[in-house]
């Protein structure tokens, strides 16, 4: 059962795997030690050490399989950076700003094949399948919130689909693999799956509500991105739907506006509700989320809760 500290422990046995057996080759190594150097929240990586350690008897394989997540979510956000052309990730510079977008892209897909040479290593097919199709799933958020940029007629449930897709998938894999590994108990499984799915949703409505504070120091990267990218985002859905005449028309003049004005954007926003009905979509997530904890283990319940209750406070 996990105990003071002990996952933090178990963290950084997992990032001395990452660094371990890197190619020498100096370009790969110099991008790969780059991008791995901060290591960020590492929350899906917690989240799958939390959820194999009611049974730490797996030993190096909780390790390896918390390093595959960190791997897969890394490579994710490599791709993330090129696609959205961003110049900043946690704070620095991004690899596509210091190098290149193809530099990008392909230490992106390097990182994604050492993750999936350390699956077969790993040697659990259920596992394989789930990282496989959360991988598979990632991709196709991205894909539908690239295909809804400028869309203001966007609905709802296709933005909770996105949210899923982009972030609640692998938060969702990675209890669930971490409870594969151990072959533990069906409901077991089912409801830590659950509990880190909504949390992880959760987590991408607080990343929407973030853009929109103006805390460009907090968020390591600029504020009102999304606006300005053209993404819409809770926050924007839901001032838009609340929107009169004037209102939706001066909203869609600032939608993929790259100079628009940070103090014009928060008064709408917040003066249509934008803010406080994004909040409220949070909240029901937190309630499904905190639902499926109480079915689990306290000593687990106990490291789920912390971790639903860092993603609702946090300020980056």
């Amino acid at each position: 059962m996990p105990e003071k500290n002990s996952i933090n422990n178990d963290l950084k046995e997992v990032n001395n795997l990452l660094r371990k057996n890197i190619i020498k080759e100096k370009t790969i190594s110099n991008l790969y030690d780059y991008i791995f150097k901060k290591n960020g929240k590492q929350l899906r990586a917690r989240l799958s050490l939390i959820s194999s350690s009611v049974d730490r008897r797996q030993g190096k394989k909780r390790y390896e399989l918390a390093a595959i997540i960190e791997l897969l979510h890394n490579a994710t956000l490599v791709h993330d950076d090129v696609v959205d052309d961003s110049p900043t990730r946690r704070g620095v510079k991004s690899v596509n700003n210091i190098w290149s977008n193809a530099h990008g892209v392909l230490i992106g897909d390097y990182i994604y094949s050492k993750a999936f040479m350390l699956m077969v290593k790993l040697g659990n097919s259920k596992i394989l399948e789930e990282l496989s199709n959360a991988t598979n799933d990632i991709s196709k958020g991205e894909l539908i919130q690239l295909d809804a940029i400028g869309k203001k007629d966007i609905s709802l449930s296709m933005l909770k689909d996105i949210s899923y897709f982009k972030t609640g998938r692998l938060f969702e894999a990675s209890a669930k693999c971490g409870a594969l590994l151990n072959n533990s108990k069906g409901s077991y499984v089912k409801n830590i799956s659950e509990c880190a799915k909504n949390l992880g949703i959760v987590f991408q409505i607080k990343d929407d509500l973030l853009d929109y504070s103006g805390q460009e120091n907090n968020l390591g990267k600029p504020p009102f991105q999304d606006i300005k990218e053209g993404k819409v985002t809770y926050p924007f859905y839901f001032s838009y739907k609340n929107a009169g005449t004037e209102d939706k028309k001066i909203l869609l003049t600032m939608l993929g506006n790259k100079k628009v004005s940070h103090l014009k954007v928060s008064k709408l926003i917040n003066k249509l509700g934008g803010i406080s009905e994004t909040e409220n979509l949070a909240a029901k997530y937190i309630k499904k989320s905190k639902a499926s904890a109480f079915k689990i283990d306290k000593h687990i319940q106990k490291e789920m809760l912390k971790l639903l209750d860092s993603s609702i406070n946090r300020n980056k």
